[in-house]
C-alpha cells in the first residue's frame, strides 16, 4: 500500500515540476510516430508534387504492342483493338475512369509505396480492372528469403498475387513497397510542424507572446478577468484591445530562432521535399519528365507486362508488351513537337503521313522517303555503292573499279 502511495506522490511531483510546453512547433517536433497521408497532403510541397506527377501520368495513354519477326527482322505493331487498353485508358468498367484510375495508382505509389488493382477476369478475358486502396490490402507472406510467396487479403478474402496488378516502390520482398511518407518521415514531420506553427500564429492574430508583471498581488476575480481578456485578444476576434490597470505592465517575449528563419526554412524545406519526388528546384519540364515521371511509367509498364499479359503472350518469338505513348507529353509544346517531327523526317525515321497521324490529321497518301542527291548509298550485303546524283552503281571490291550498272 505504501508503495502505491509513494508512486502517486512521485507522479504528482513530476506533474508539478514539468513545465507546460506552449510552443506548437516544439510539441510537434517532439511527437513520436509516423506522419500520416492526411497530414502529408496538407504540406503544400507534397500536395503540389503528387498532383503534378499524377496528372502528368494520367494524361499519357497506354498502348499494347506486338513484336514479330518478319523475314528475320523484328517488327513492332500496335494492337489497337484489344479490350485491355480501353480498360486502362477509357473505362475501367469500375467506378473509376482511366484518368482517375491512373491518378489513384500514382498517388498510392508515391505516398505509400504500394498501388494495387484487381484484375477481374473470366477465363482469359479481362472484364474490368478495379482500383483497391492500398490501406485496405494486407499481405500474408511466407517470410522466406529465397523462394518468396505471399497471398493478398482484401476485406477478409484471400487472393493470389497474379489476380492483382501490383506497382511497388523500393520493395524488398516483391509484395509491398516503401512510400515517401515512411522513407522521409522526419522531414515531413518538420514540414507539418512548421505548418501547424504558422496556423497557431494566424489563429492568435499574429500577436506576440509575453509576460504581465504586477506591482501588487492580484485578487482572484481580477486574475480571472485578465486571463479572459487575454484569451479574447489571442482568439483573433473583434476584441483586440486590452486595458491594463495601474501597476500592470506587459513585456513582449523575444523572437525565437525558428520564427526569425521561418520563411528561409520553408523555402529550403519545400525544395528538399520536391527533390524527393524528383522535381528539380528550378522547374524544367524536360528534366521533370526524365527524373519524376519516367521512373513511374517504367514501373507501371513492368507491372502491366507481368500481371496483365497472358503467359502465351510473353513468348519470345511473338511477344506482346504494354508501353506508355510518351509522345502525348509533348502535345502541350507545339514548338518542341514540330521540331521533333522535322528531325524525324530529315533522318528518314518517319514519313509525312505518320506525322499527320500523330496530329490526328487525315493522311495525304504520300508513301515515300526523302533521298537527297548528295547522298552516297552503300549496300553492305552486295558491297555496292550507289550515287543518286550520277545514277551510277559501283562494286566496291572490284579490281578494275568503274561502273557495273548505268541506267
Amino acid at each position: 500500500m505504501n508503495f502505491f502511495n509513494f508512486r502517486k506522490r512521485r507522479e504528482a511531483r513530476a506533474e508539478q515540476i514539468t513545465p507546460p510546453i506552449d510552443e506548437v512547433l516544439l510539441k510537434a517536433l517532439l511527437q513520436s510516430g509516423e506522419i500520416g497521408a492526411t497530414e502529408a497532403m496538407n504540406i503544400p510541397a507534397v500536395a503540389e508534387s503528387v498532383r503534378l506527377i499524377s496528372e502528368t501520368v494520367s494524361m499519357i495513354p497506354i498502348r499494347l504492342y506486338e513484336e514479330k519477326v518478319v523475314d528475320g527482322k523484328k517488327k513492332t505493331i500496335e494492337i489497337s483493338d484489344d479490350d485491355r487498353t480501353s480498360l486502362l485508358n477509357d473505362d475501367t468498367k469500375d467506378a473509376f475512369d482511366g484518368v482517375q484510375f491512373k491518378r489513384a495508382l500514382v498517388k498510392d505509389y508515391l505516398l505509400y509505396g504500394n498501388a494495387y488493382a484487381f484484375i477481374n477476369k473470366q477465363r482469359n478475358k479481362s472484364k474490368s480492372i478495379n482500383y483497391v486502396p492500398c490501406k485496405n490490402v494486407y499481405i500474408l507472406s511466407n517470410f522466406e528469403d529465397i523462394f518468396k510467396d505471399y497471398d493478398i487479403m482484401v476485406s477478409g478474402k484471400k487472393y493470389k498475387p497474379f489476380e492483382f496488378l501490383k506497382i511497388l516502390r523500393s520493395t524488398e520482398n516483391g509484395a509491398s513497397g516503401v512510400g515517401i511518407i515512411q522513407e522521409n518521415s522526419e522531414l515531413l514531420k518538420v514540414a507539418y510542424a512548421t505548418l501547424k506553427y504558422e496556423q497557431n500564429l494566424v489563429s492568435t492574430g499574429g500577436n506576440k507572446k509575453g509576460f504581465i508583471s504586477s506591482e501588487n498581488t492580484l485578487a482572484k476575480d481580477t486574475m480571472t478577468a485578465l486571463k479572459q481578456a487575454w484569451k479574447n485578444l489571442y482568439s483573433n476576434n473583434e476584441e483586440n484591445v486590452i486595458v491594463l490597470n495601474k501597476g500592470l505592465s506587459f513585456q513582449e517575449s523575444s523572437n525565437t530562432s525558428v520564427e526569425m528563419q521561418l520563411n528561409e526554412n520553408k523555402q529550403s524545406m519545400s525544395n528538399d521535399i520536391k527533390s524527393i519526388f524528383g522535381i528539380p528546384p528550378n522547374f524544367n519540364y524536360e528534366l521533370f519528365v526524365k527524373t519524376a515521371v519516367m521512373p513511374i511509367l517504367t514501373a507501371i509498364e513492368c507491372a502491366l507486362n507481368r500481371d496483365f499479359l497472358l503467359e502465351k503472350e510473353k513468348a519470345y518469338a511473338e511477344s506482346y508488351y504494354f508501353a506508355f505513348d510518351t509522345k502525348e507529353i509533348t502535345k502541350g509544346d507545339i514548338k518542341a513537337r514540330f521540331e521533333a517531327y522535322k528531325t524525324a523526317l530529315d533522318s528518314n525515321l518517319m514519313q509525312i503521313d505518320e506525322c499527320r497521324y500523330m496530329e490526328d490529321l487525315e493522311p495525304l497518301g504520300l508513301n515515300f522517303i526523302k533521298l537527297g542527291l548528295q547522298d552516297v548509298l552503300y549496300n553492305p550485303t552486295t558491297k555496292e555503292v550507289y550515287t543518286p546524283n550520277t545514277n551510277q552503281t559501283t562494286k566496291i571490291d572490284s579490281k578494275i573499279g568503274g561502273n557495273i550498272k548505268n541506267e
